[in-house]
């Protein structure tokens, strides 16, 4: 049975003042434990995608998003797809953005470029060159130029939406109504539809359609056909699947299939070959 891309557990997180400018590569299925920064962070992976989870839900980033996360919030990373996990780390001081919650960005390719190209040396051992004061100074107002979206899946807190929401991760293609899962669960179909706007901000079919686009990310990640995921996932038809995923996204699954690949035969930027294993060990934080 494969294991769960959401945390059954939540270990003592660990604190590391520095949040780091660096890339650091990990395989399939690898996570990093739960830690917190008293800087500001930005997290990014150009190929595969990260899912990041904090004690309020579960953000997922491919390609085309990057993830705010506040100083002082615990998050912990979890890899699907061998990709390389860039991150970027900014004082408390220096909040672009003004935010204060995770928050998941949209990356064009310019500040995509700019993200791999500051990231590619390690920056918090050195004090910095003209050039990449002026290659931070852009970077940042890309940062706070690039548009907010809503890539979240918030985690529930009541045990009768906990419930819910738990057969639904259990099979994301579950075609049921809420008044279908309310009699499973002994709960009011109106009190479920009540919770779900209070607690997770979001309907039930808002909340179902971020829960299979999350799944759906991870298989294609893992190199799934576009329609087996479509189905999988509960979309009637491969064509209803690639319309949501493209306006959640911005481009197709067939593309993301097509960038897994490119990416798979690039090498990485100063490593050598990825370690095998399907699932990939879990690290410590380190200072990621």
């Amino acid at each position: 049975m494969p294991s769960s891309p959401f945390p059954t557990t939540a270990p003592e997180a660990d604190h590391l003042p520095a949040a780091p400018t660096r890339t650091r590569p990990l395989v399939s299925g690898e996570r990093v434990h739960p830690h917190r920064h008293d800087d500001h962070q930005i997290v990014y992976a150009a190929s595969g995608f990260l899912a990041v989870t904090t004690d309020a839900g579960t953000w997922f980033a491919p390609g085309t998003r990057a993830l705010w996360v506040p100083a002082g919030t615990v998050h912990s990373h979890r890899a699907h797809g061998h990709l390389d996990m860039h991150t970027l780390g900014l004082p408390v001081h220096e909040n672009p953005l003004g935010l204060s919650a995770p928050t998941v960005l949209t990356v064009g390719p310019l500040l995509r470029e700019l993200i791999l190209e500051y990231t590619r040396t390690p920056r918090h051992d050195r004090p910095p060159t003209p050039e990449v004061l002026r290659l931070r100074a852009v970077l940042v107002d890309q940062l706070r130029a690039s548009p907010q979206r809503p890539v979240h899946l918030p985690a529930p807190t009541d045990p009768r939406l906990v419930a819910v929401c738990d057969l639904l991760r259990a099979d994301p293609a579950y075609p049921g109504t809420l008044a279908d899962l309310g009699a499973r669960t002994h709960t009011g179909q109106r009190t479920l539809s009540r919770l779900f706007r209070s607690e997770l901000g979001m309907t039930f079919p808002q909340w179902r359609t971020q829960l299979r686009l999350f799944h759906a990310l991870r298989m294609l990640a893992e190199g799934a056909p576009v329609t087996a995921v479509a189905h999988r996932c509960g979309w009637a038809s491969a064509s209803a699947f690639i319309d949501v995923f493209r306006r959640a996204y911005g481009y197709t699954p067939g593309v993301h299939h097509r960038r897994e690949a490119t990416a798979a035969r690039l090498p990485a930027r100063g490593r050598g070959p990825l370690p095998p294993g399907p699932r990939g060990p879990v690290r410590g934080p380190d200072d990621g």
